[in-house]
């Protein structure tokens, strides 16, 4: 089997708001082969710059455009293929958007050689260890503890037990915090808190207030500090009684060893950035000795839940997986068969390959031309 072409496709909705989510603007990556056989990847960053990594030509060593590394390849070692990838565009890429780019390739290609051995990823990845995966829904904070229980009601009448606000009003006052908490707390009972502080403190902030929100026992908090102060989560974690996670800007098994070194205690790669399903597989592999835990980043399509619940479904202590319940139509209607939210639950596709389906008239109908 060879690689004949590959097919770099940017859907982007008629209004794209100021929002950090791939529903309303992603690039779908489809490689085509010689036997007829098509596999499906997401990339979810800046879908115009991506874009060009698949588009420009071969060039001198280790700057060529990624369709022309892939075309006459054979896709079925998505992992040779991944460190093709990584080392001839070594000039302009190791991180940023080349990196972004290979996620919809390296999740396209694991999506082929399961189409064409007949296996679902999860089987290709090491084989799954549960056929459905808990979900939790993940908002902004209301304006108001009013409003955040208002939201907290609705993900309730969901069939939900694990819900993660964040941003908005966060992180402004620690009064301001725990109202917002006890307000969501007051609605979801014993089910599962968590709280994304959106970057909003330096560190020597983050350290007090820990203190403050540990007797509220959310399960996480996430990102307290700017994504590039190591040396802060370093400290914060040592010294937290609230497991710290981050990891959703991260890419590379690289960046995550020094994150894990670092000692945060929830990883979270996203599967359509960081590098694809190689890059994911090699976290989990270094997060199970140390008991770290593993919990995919997952805001974008139904390309990325697909490829996240399978990898997710591998790991040991991988039960639970970030939905998202945004109503844009590229992530409720692109993928035909968008794995559905049932009892708090997710199932796992079961198909050969990713085993879901686009819908060709969602392409037509958002799909932007050069």
């Amino acid at each position: 089997m060879k690689i004949t072409s590959v097919e770099p496709i940017h859907l982007r909705v008629p209004v794209v708001e100021a929002l950090p989510d791939g529903t309303l603007d992603v690039l779908v990556v489809l490689i085509h082969t010689d036997e007829g056989l098509t596999g499906i990847g997401e990339v979810t960053s800046q879908s115009y710059v991506c874009k060009a990594c698949f588009d420009a030509p071969r060039s001198a060593a280790r700057r060529h455009g990624l369709t022309s590394i892939l075309v006459g390849e054979d896709p079925r070692d998505p992992v040779a293929l991944w460190e093709k990838m990584y080392y001839e565009t070594n000039r302009y890429g190791r991180r940023g958007a080349a990196i972004h780019a290979i996620s919809g390739a390296d999740i396209a290609l694991w999506d082929l050689k399961g189409k064409a051995e007949g296996k679902p990823v999860s089987e290709l990845l090491g084989g799954r260890r549960r056929d459905t995966v808990r979900a939790y829904a993940s908002v902004l904070f209301g304006d108001t503890p009013d409003e955040t229980a208002k939201m907290a009601a609705e993900f309730v009448k969901l069939g939900l037990t694990a819900v993660k606000f964040g941003w908005g009003p966060f992180g402004a006052s620690a009064e301001t915090d725990l109202a917002h908490i006890h307000a969501a707390q007051a609605v979801l009972g014993e089910r599962d808190l968590m709280v994304d502080a959106g970057h909003a403190w330096d560190i020597d902030t983050a350290l007090e207030r820990v203190q403050i929100l540990a007797p509220t026992g959310i399960v996480w908090l996430e990102e307290p500090l700017s994504q590039d102060d190591r040396a802060g989560y370093a400290r914060l974690c040592e010294n937290s009684p609230v497991p710290i996670a981050a990891g959703e800007g991260d890419v590379t098994h690289w960046d995550f060893e020094d994150l894990i070194q670092r000692g945060v205690h929830v990883v979270q790669p996203d599967v359509a950035f960081c590098g694809g399903l190689t890059v994911c597989r090699r976290v989990s592999e270094m997060c199970e000795p140390l008991g770290r835990r593993p919990v995919p980043h997952c805001f974008s399509t139904g390309i990325n839940l697909a490829a996240s619940l399978h990898w997710i479904s591998t790991v040991s202590n991988g039960d639970l997986v970030e939905y998202c319940l945004r109503p844009s139509p590229l992530m409720r209607k692109l993928v035909k068969n968008l794995p559905p939210l049932i009892d708090g639950r997710v199932p796992v596709p079961d198909g050969p390959g990713l085993g879901i389906e686009l819908d060709q008239d969602i392409i037509d109908e958002f799909r932007v031309d050069p």
